[in-house]
């Protein structure tokens, strides 16, 4: 039903009005009675649930940030049956992004370009909805990504992510730091260890007891993503999220002539799962037992999914599935992972 109502109307409309539309469906599912009725159609078996962070997510699924940028659809996305939510990526500064258009599909490599640009309300707005939700209880596990505002320097980065993080850091069940998105200029620069390192010791300290990780991009060659992970280690952060989208263009089927047309930005879906997963097994072969590593990237299929955990993920995290496969996503991933 779905893949016709796609190929039919989805498909030809513009991507970023799409999702907008398709956000306020969430938001519905997010109210009684309606979230009743989709928890029963996708209520979680308690053997999915995963001790981890310090706390139960209920499934090793749940939605990568991106999805979901000023914090509106958790409750619903937490009927759909995504385990936890990642929102973001939020900035102290609110921002609108870049100019449109900023979101292509690659349909025929079940693939998103996006150069969004962090577009999002703030921090401010994003901690008056969490305090709102925190009230509410959810069930969903709320992870908190946060970036740099455009129009800070690079050089003060650090005090723009510390005041994000004295802000939603009590409201999150764990804080993500993004430095891997393509479209925030000279952000992924702050991968490097001898500019990460006191961002992520900053950023810590702001952040007391919430768990903190960070977030890479796949497109680090593997001895730098092996250096991140010991120095997230080092510095006791409590996990690794990886990976973002991709700047990479190769192997798509897609008419190279479109490929063009989209330009610059972050390459997710299909495509980026080979390198996501190697990226996993690099960080995993680097870090503790215990080190939460969350696998984002390619994944679409239950089998997928089992894929990543019997990998080394802890958790693993989707966006570009959502697209292609529905709102009922995340009950199919589950059934999945309960045949296999």
């Amino acid at each position: 039903m779905y893949a016709l109502l796609f190929r039919l109307v989805l498909a030809r409309l513009d991507p970023e009005f799409a999702h907008h539309a398709g956000m306020v469906v969430v938001r519905i599912l997010g109210v009684p009675p309606f979230s009743w009725i989709a928890r029963a159609l996708t209520r979680p078996d308690p053997a999915e649930q995963v001790q981890a962070l310090g706390v139960t997510f209920p499934t090793p699924f749940g939605i990568a940030a991106g999805f979901d940028k000023n914090a509106v659809g958790v409750r619903g996305l937490s009927a759909l049956g995504f385990g936890h939510v990642e929102v973001g990526t939020i900035t102290a500064i609110p921002q609108p992004g870049n100019p449109k258009p900023r979101l292509f599909r690659l349909i025929p490599d079940r693939a998103v370009v996006n150069r969004m640009g962090f577009n999002n309300e703030g921090a401010e707005a994003a901690e008056k909805r969490l305090w709102r939700l925190r009230r509410r209880r959810p069930s969903a596990v709320i992870g908190v990504n946060i970036g740099k505002s455009r129009v800070v320097a690079v050089e003060d980065a650090t005090a723009d992510y510390v005041a994000s993080a004295a802000r939603l850091a009590p409201l999150a069940d764990y804080l993500a730091i993004n430095v891997s998105s393509p479209n925030t200029p000279g952000l992924r620069g702050l991968q490097a260890v001898e500019t990460l390192a006191p961002l992520l010791r900053a950023v810590k300290d702001e952040a007391g007891s919430t768990p903190l990780l960070v977030k890479i991009a796949p497109d680090l060659p593997d001895d730098e993503i092996t250096a991140i992970a010991n120095l997230a280690v080092a510095e006791g952060l409590s996990g690794l999220i990886a990976t973002n989208t991709t700047i990479s263009r190769e192997g798509l089927v897609t008419d190279p002539a479109k490929v063009a047309a989209a330009g610059e930005g972050g390459l997710s879906g299909a495509p980026l799962k080979e390198r996501s997963l190697a990226v996993l097994r690099i960080v995993r072969a680097a870090v503790p037992e215990g080190f939460c590593v969350i696998s984002v990237g390619g994944v679409e299929t239950g089998a997928e999914v089992r894929e990543r955990l019997d990998a080394g993920a802890t958790l693993v995290q989707g966006y570009t599935g959502f697209l292609y496969r529905g709102p009922f996503w995340a009950r199919q991933i589950a059934k999945g992972l309960r045949r296999g």
